[in-house]
């Protein structure tokens, strides 16, 4: 990559020597004979690196280093002089200069500094995009263009700096926790913590002390202290997945939690500030839950401030082709989309989606793993063939017995099949049976850790 460089040099022949020098390397070049026009310059445009004598007319070298310091901490200030003490190179350091030149110095001396902060810019430059790759997959995470889709889009914008709950609701698979970050990530508090609890997936008995912490003894095997995710969400975002999960005994003080902005640990009388916002997700509709008596309705009212209704699959289909390519691009396989048949496409449209965006990524995870067999697709075509009409398919007795468990785990068991079959086949050659699949070796092995059977059999090997 090509920097711009701003060489401040009240020297005249030494100004025009450097700069035809750094312009016959390809760098761009300005250049300045005082420490005021170099200010100046520095003020109007934006430079890569400032090569600035230390003593200068109008203002001094030291002076310039202050002013870029502050007004652009990203350019690399190298310095050189005549006048060199260990005092001053000091300073210069202290105040961020990248490198120090003494003259006279040779031309190939300061082209080898320059080369090294070109290269630190380079991978500067490749982590940014990175970066920004990453943030676009992930801002992608909510993808669709239906008009659902863009109201939720919309509220997301609207409400993210707002200090108000919000509850969404959505079967399951259709994105709440992606909608909970979404909106973490376009608030203030983005910088701040994001805290996931899934209220399922924690024994009733232990979700009390999860939430709100214990003081040590507060109860049989509390020997230590332990901070809660009311405390450790912080100024950050609390997301409470599954709320409609909630036990009834608890429901109370997460009412107190919201309405007093405070709480004390189980066994402790010290009151903690609470100054999270609080998104919480139900997989059901929570008004049916106040009705039938196992959610407080007061507690639903103070959830229930901003409400956002999440679409299941089956109803935003328009959004199927673009949903498929972040997934196969995610996955890492992005040309094999363009290798599903029209006749595939269609039944998937046909298809209800039970698991909505979470099996939809299963479907495409198994894609994948099967596209390395000649039949693969035929294969994958079973898969929603029979979500159509399920009385009419004849199951053979192995299928019947994977599919008893529920489609995640029947895929999950052809998928380990399959990776083992290409390890045996590969001689346990990590790197040929990713081939044999077809698959990235990154993704291959990223695969394999899903399955410890197959991981130690491999480190046997």
């Amino acid at each position: 990559m090509s920097m711009k460089i701003l060489l401040i040099e009240d020297e005249k022949i030494t100004r025009i020597s450097l700069t035809e020098t750094l312009q016959e390397e390809g760098f761009g070049v300005e250049s300045a004979a005082t420490g005021a026009e170099g200010m100046e310059l520095i003020k109007k445009k934006s430079f890569d690196v400032v090569i600035s004598d230390l003593r200068l007319p109008e203002s001094s070298g030291i002076e310039i280093l202050r002013f870029i310091s502050a007004s652009s901490p990203d350019t690399f200030v190298i310095v050189i002089t005549a006048y060199a003490t260990v005092e001053t190179a000091i300073e210069a350091l202290k105040l961020g200069a990248f490198d120090y030149l003494i003259k006279p110095f040779s031309p190939d001396k300061l082209l080898s500094t320059l080369g090294h902060i070109q290269r630190m810019l380079a991978i500067e430059h490749e982590n940014r995009a990175l970066k920004s790759k990453l943030q676009r997959i992930e801002d992608r995470s909510l993808i669709g263009n239906t008009a659902k889709m863009m109201r939720i889009k919309a509220t997301i914008q609207a409400v993210a700096d707002n200090p108000y709950t919000v509850l969404i609701e959505g079967e399951s698979g259709t994105g709440k926790e992606l909608v909970a970050r979404s909106l973490h990530r376009q608030s203030h508090r983005s910088k701040e913590p994001f805290v996931a609890i899934n209220c399922a997936a924690i024994p009733e008995s232990l979700l009390e002390s999860e939430l709100f912490g214990h003081e040590k003894g507060a109860f049989t095997g509390a020997d230590r202290q332990h901070i809660g995710y009311f405390e450790r969400a912080g100024r950050g975002t609390l997301f409470i997945d599954d709320i409609d999960d909630f036990p009834v005994n608890l429901q109370v003080k997460l009412l107190r939690v919201l309405q007093e902005k405070e709480l004390t640990r189980i066994g402790g009388s010290k009151l903690i500030a609470f100054q999270a916002r609080v998104v919480c997700a139900s997989k059901v509709n929570l008004r049916d839950k106040v009705a039938e008596g196992s959610f407080r309705e007061d507690l639903f009212y103070r959830l229930h401030i901003i409400p956002i209704q999440l679409p299941p699959l089956r109803e935003r289909m328009d959004d199927l082709p673009t949903l498929l390519e972040h997934f196969f691009e995610k996955h890492g396989a992005k040309k094999l989309m363009s290798r599903l048949s029209h006749e595939l496409l269609k039944q998937m449209h046909k298809y209800h989606w039970p698991g909505n965006i979470r099996e939809l990524e299963n479907f495409v995870e198994r894609c994948i793993a099967l596209s390395g067999i000649n039949d693969w697709e035929s294969l994958v075509l079973q898969t929603v063939t029979e979500g159509l009409s399920p009385t009419n398919v004849t199951i053979k007795p192995a299928e019947a017995s994977l599919l008893e468990n529920g489609l995640e785990m029947a895929l999950a068991q052809q998928e380990e099949a399959l990776l083992n079959t290409a390890l045996e086949k590969a001689n346990f050659n990590v790197s040929k049976a990713a081939e044999l699949l077809k698959l990235p070796r990154s993704t291959f092995r990223s695969k394999l850790a899903k399955f410890p059977k197959i991981k130690s059999i491999l480190n046997e090997k």
